[in-house]
C-alpha cells in the first residue's frame, strides 16, 4: 500500500517542489499554503500514474484536485516514438477548454443591472442552458464538424469570413482543425451521432459557463495587452465548454477498448480506473484518432456558443455591436509536440499550454507576444488573461486551467447556504453579478466556496516563472448550464 510522508520532498523554490514518490518523481508547482492543503489522495493517484511505463515527466499545477484515474491539473509526457496514451490523463470531456471574445463595449455601457438582466435573457433564448436541451444549429452537418473542425462550418457561421483582413475566427485559435484517420468514426454507434448533433452550440452542465466580464490591464504587460487589442474597462465574453456527448462517447469507447488490451496483457495499477496503452497498439491508435475528432467538435462547439451570444448582444445593443475572437484553447487533450528537437506525446488534463513570445508553435498573430492563456476563476471571482514565460519550458509550458475544486459537489451543497452564495454574487447591489438561473440552489455546487482561491493559483504560476498576468477579468453576468 502506498504511503506519503511529508519528509519525502525537499522544497528548493517557494513555488516548486520535486516530490519523490515510490514510483518516481512528481513535480508540483504551488505555493506553501496550496501545497500544504493538498489531499493525500492526489499523491496516491500520482504514484499510480507514475507506474505507466516509459514516462519522461509528470507534474501538477497549483489548481490540482482529485479526478477519475488521474488528477485534474496533470501534465504527463512520453516520447512519441515509444510512448503511451491514457484516456484517464485526458479526461472524459475531451477538448474542454476556454474561449474569449473582445467587444466594442465598455464597462460603463453595462452599468445598469437591469440591462445586464436583459442581456442574460436574450442569451438564454439562443444558448440553451439545460443539460438535454437542443441547440439551434440543426442545419450544420455533424460529420463535417468532426472531420474538419471550424472549417466544416457553413460560411454564415463564420461572420468575419466576409472581411478577411479583420477575420480572427480561424486564425486566433490554438487549432482550427485536427487531421486524423476518418475511418475510425464508424466505430461509434448512431445514438451518439444523434445526441452530439443536437448538442452543437450548447454549454453543458457542471462548471461550464459563458460570462460577461470587464477587464483591468496589468501595468507590467500593458504593451502586450495593447497588441492584443485590449483596453481598460473593455467588455469581453469568456466561454468554458467542451465536446459534449461526442467526447463522452469517445472516452467510453476508447476506455473500453484500452481496458480490454490491459486485461489481455496483465498491465495495470492499484487503480482500475487508470487506463493506458502503448501508442503503437490498435486500441490506442483508435482512441487517438477519435480523440482528435472530439477536439474538432470542442473548438467548433465553443465557436457556435460565441456565435449565439453575439446574436443576442446584437438584439439588445444593436447592429454596430462587434465581437472578435481573442483566442480559443483547450485544457483536456493529448497530442504530439516537439521539445528540444524531440517529438513527444504530451497529455494535459486540466492544464493549459502557455507559450512565450517567439515560440514557433504560437499561431502567427501571436508569434511576437506569445498567445493569450485563458484562466477562469470561480463564479463571483475574477478570471485572468496570461501569457507564457520562457521559464515555462521546465514544465513543458503547462500552467493551471482555473481555480480547482476544494469541495465535492455534494459537500458544497451540504455546507454552503444560498445566503452565502448570494453574498458572493453581490445580489441586490449595483455590482450584482447577474446569473441566468433564477433558483441559486440549482447551481450552488458551483459557488466560489467550492473552489480554491484563484488569486493564490495565479500567484503560484507567476511566482514559479511559468506565465505572467496581462489582464484581470471581473464578472458582470454569468450564464450557467444545469
Amino acid at each position: 500500500m502506498f504511503t506519503f510522508n511529508e519528509q519525502q520532498y525537499q522544497p528548493n523554490e517557494k513555488y516548486y517542489r520535486k516530490v519523490q514518490l515510490p514510483a518516481g518523481d512528481l513535480h508540483v508547482f504551488a505555493g506553501d499554503q496550496l501545497f500544504e492543503a493538498l489531499d493525500y489522495k492526489v499523491f496516491a493517484m500520482a504514484n499510480n500514474n507514475l507506474q505507466i511505463p516509459d514516462r519522461l515527466y509528470m507534474s501538477y499545477t497549483p489548481d490540482v484536485h482529485v479526478g477519475v484515474g488521474t488528477c485534474i491539473g496533470t501534465t504527463a509526457v512520453w516520447e512519441a516514438a515509444n510512448g503511451y496514451v491514457s484516456p484517464s490523463i485526458v479526461g472524459s470531456d475531451i477538448g474542454c477548454g476556454m474561449r474569449v471574445h473582445l467587444t466594442n463595449l465598455h464597462r460603463d455601457d453595462l452599468q445598469e443591472v437591469k440591462l445586464r438582466r436583459k442581456l442574460v435573457k436574450a442569451i438564454e433564448k439562443l444558448l440553451p442552458s439545460e443539460e438535454h436541451a437542443r441547440g439551434h444549429f440543426s442545419d450544420i452537418r455533424l460529420e463535417h464538424v468532426l472531420r474538419k473542425g471550424l472549417h466544416g462550418l457553413p460560411k454564415k457561421y463564420i461572420p468575419d469570413g466576409y472581411t478577411p483582413k479583420k477575420a480572427t475566427s480561424l486564425t486566433h485559435v490554438e487549432h482550427s482543425k485536427f487531421a486524423f484517420d476518418e475511418s475510425h468514426l464508424d466505430r461509434l454507434p448512431e445514438m451518439y451521432w444523434h445526441r452530439s448533433h443536437r448538442q452543437l452550440g450548447t454549454l453543458g452542465s457542471g462548471n461550464h459557463f459563458a460570462e460577461i466580464q470587464a477587464i483591468e490591464i496589468h501595468e507590467d504587460n500593458r504593451a502586450i495587452a495593447e497588441k492584443w487589442g485590449l483596453r481598460d474597462g473593455q467588455i469581453i465574453v469568456m466561454i468554458h465548454s467542451g465536446s459534449r456527448a461526442w467526447g463522452g462517447a469517445v472516452n467510453q469507447y476508447g476506455g473500453s477498448e484500452i481496458g480490454k488490451w490491459m486485461r489481455s496483457t496483465g498491465m495495470g495499477t492499484a487503480d482500475p480506473r487508470l487506463i493506458f496503452a502503448p501508442l503503437d497498439s490498435e486500441a490506442a491508435a483508435a482512441y487517438v484518432h477519435l480523440m482528435y475528432s472530439a477536439l474538432n467538435y470542442a473548438v467548433t462547439n465553443r465557436h457556435l456558443i460565441a456565435y449565439a451570444i453575439r446574436e443576442a448582444f446584437r438584439d439588445v445593443c444593436g447592429s454596430k455591436f462587434e465581437m472578435t475572437t481573442l483566442y480559443d484553447l483547450m485544457h483536456n487533450y493529448a497530442w504530439e509536440e516537439t521539445h528540444d528537437g524531440t517529438p513527444l506525446f504530451v497529455h494535459r488534463k486540466g492544464a493549459t499550454r502557455a507559450l512565450p513570445a517567439q515560440h514557433p508553435d504560437n499561431p502567427e498573430p501571436y508569434l511576437a507576444t506569445g498567445h493569450p492563456a485563458l484562466i477562469p476563476g470561480s463564479m463571483g471571482t475574477s478570471s485572468y488573461l496570461m501569457v507564457g514565460q520562457p521559464g515555462g519550458e521546465r514544465n513543458y509550458y503547462s500552467i493551471c486551467h482555473g481555480a480547482g475544486r476544494i469541495r465535492s459537489r455534494s459537500a458544497t451543497k451540504r455546507l454552503v447556504t444560498v445566503d452565502q452564495f448570494e453574498s458572493s454574487l453581490r445580489v441586490g447591489t449595483a455590482d450584482e453579478i447577474v446569473v441566468n438561473q433564477r433558483m441559486l440552489e440549482s447551481i450552488i455546487d458551483e459557488s466560489p466556496q467550492a473552489y480554491k482561491d484563484v488569486d493564490q493559483i495565479i500567484e503560484s504560476v507567476v511566482g514559479a516563472g511559468l506565465a505572467s498576468v496581462v489582464a484581470k477579468c471581473k464578472p458582470l453576468a454569468s450564464i450557467k448550464g444545469v
